[in-house]
């Protein structure tokens, strides 16, 4: 029994020594190459260095840049790319460095069974290939996409004061998130390494608005009027511009409308000239100075349509061609715009025109109001600030003789009410927003450019006594140089300042 036992030890122990001795043997000189029986990919790696191997399979897959991908967009327009332009990349370089160790990491007994399997059946390594989202989204935007059909919405338009009905037209494009995805599953899942061919994802485009609808826009659902007429040619020009720039706009059930947005930019390019506007308390020249009397008009009639105002801003001092609380600002430097939709059920269109220094806006849609009901607009003064003192802005870039003087403007604080009138009773008192105007001085831009220390004196003296009219008077004597310098007396200091007035019509 005992020498069966150890029988069996020595054949267990020669056999591991022989397994040893094989697996030595077949390791042997094979440390710094990958063994043989292995591939990546279509190749044969046996035989290669780590590097040599990484080059090998970058090489291949460079050379897979070049295959055309033909690709079809919008009515089957063809537009051939390359994967190189897709972004094509080696995903899994690890691979290499697995292939590598194959047969030489682990326990003896591990490195033999790998090296043993590799006599009877090679190992292949997939290559895995990774294409770049953003280049793919890249070259469908840029090349597929300007086959899009844009889809035609129906609009309206006015001719000869009757309403003209275009109808939509269908439009096709590119769905390109989805032709992104879709091409990333072809070329990671279903890509032979060949040229090839692939549909893109086309979506409908379809129009806005029914014809139907539009057909029914006729009635006046509200309108209203302002007047510009103490205003100059430049100022009257802007409102003419601005309202010409709105003129014309569907307004589909849902759909926004943004003031700003449609008139802007203020720039002479877009039709604008230099005009009075308000700024820190002050009238000063600006591109589009008058544009917020077409805004303000606007805002007055979609209040009477009874529209959903979305936002709306009041000026920073009080205008004079509306009731305060009326009136409706746009700024691109204060951030002000006038925003409103249309809530209706049906599409409103926007006519809007001038005439004889008025500036009309009707809103035109489907009257579906009671006719016992009407609606108006009722301004309420909370408060009042009058101006009492003076302000006299000494200006360097301005000669002597030249003053320029702004109206004082009263603070206000008001209410605006909605008030509804059924069979001409009142049933309902809503307010709609409340308004702060600054209170703000006359004030008298005074210039005091002089070569002459003598005037130079005059004119600073007269501004230290904050008096508007003494100043009038002293740069007019001076401007018009019956001031001598021999000593002549300066206009007397009136003892009371005219009352301040309001100034019409300026700013915006």
């Amino acid at each position: 029994m005992k020498k069966s036992i150890v029988a069996i030890a020595g054949i267990a122990l020669m056999a591991a020594g022989l397994l040893m001795c094989r697996a030595v043997t077949m390791a042997k000189g094979n440390n710094d190459i990958i063994h043989a029986g292995i591939y990546i990919g279509d190749m044969d790696v046996a035989g290669m260095t780590k590097q040599e191997a990484k080059e090998a399979v970058e090489s291949y897959v460079d050379s897979l840049k070049d295959i055309p991908i033909t690709l079809h967009a919008v009515d089957d327009n063809a537009v051939e790319v390359t994967t190189g332009e897709l972004g094509i990349t080696w995903k899994n370089p690890e691979i290499v460095e697995e292939a590598f160790s194959l047969g030489k990491e682990g326990n003896i007994v591990k490195r033999y069974k790998e090296l043993a399997d590799l006599e009877h059946q090679t190992l292949t390594y997939d290559i895995e290939l990774g294409f770049d989202d953003k280049a793919i989204h890249s070259v469908l935007e840029e090349k597929c996409s300007p086959f899009d059909k844009e889809a035609k919405d129906a609009s309206l338009r006015r001719e000869g004061g009757s309403f003209v009905v275009e109808g939509g037209q269908t439009g096709e494009k590119v769905d390109v998130e989805a032709s992104v995805a879709e091409l990333n599953q072809f070329l990671q899942n279903g890509w032979n390494h060949q040229s090839a061919e692939l549909d893109l994802v086309v979506t409908i485009d379809e129009p806005k608005g029914k014809t139907e609808d539009l057909q029914k826009v006729k009635d006046v659902l509200g309108t209203f009027t302002t007047s510009y007429k103490t205003s100059g040619a430049d100022r009257s020009a802007n409102v003419a511009n601005g309202c010409s720039l709105i003129n014309g706009t569907t307004l589909l059930p849902g759909e926004e409308f943004s003031a700003y947005e449609t008139v802007s930019p203020f720039s002479e390019e877009n039709g604008y000239h230099l005009a009075g506007s308000y700024l820190n308390g002050m009238v000063v020249e600006s591109l589009g100075g008058g544009i917020c009397q077409v805004s303000t008009t606007l805002y007055n009639a979609v209040l009477l349509a009874e529209l959903e105002v979305v936002e709306r801003h009041n000026h920073s001092m009080e205008v004079s061609y509306v009731q305060p609380s009326a009136d409706a600002a746009i700024a691109e430097s204060a951030g002000k715009d006038f925003k409103f939709r249309n809530n209706l059920d049906y599409p409103i269109y926007i006519e809007g025109y001038t005439h004889d220094k008025q500036i009309t806006f009707n809103v035109y849609g489907v009257e579906t109001r009671d006719p016992s009901r009407s609606v108006s607009f009722e301004s309420e003064i909370l408060s009042e600030t009058k101006a009492d003192t003076e302000q006299i802005v000494a200006d360097g870039s301005q000669p002597v003789g030249f003053v320029k003087v702004q109206s004082a403007h009263t603070g206000r604080n008001a209410k605006l009410w909605k008030i509804v009138k059924e069979n001409g009773q009142e049933v309902s008192r809503e307010p709609i927003n409340q308004s702060t105007y600054k209170m703000v001085p006359r004030i008298a831009t005074v210039g005091t450019a002089t070569s002459d220390p003598i005037a130079a004196n005059l004119i600073q003296a007269a501004i230290a006594t904050n008096n508007i009219d003494y100043v009038k008077s002293v740069a007019a004597s001076l401007k018009a140089g019956d001031m001598t310098l021999g000593g002549q007396l300066l206009p007397q200091v009136p003892t009371e300042t005219a009352p301040a007035t309001a100034d019409p019509a300026a700013g915006q």
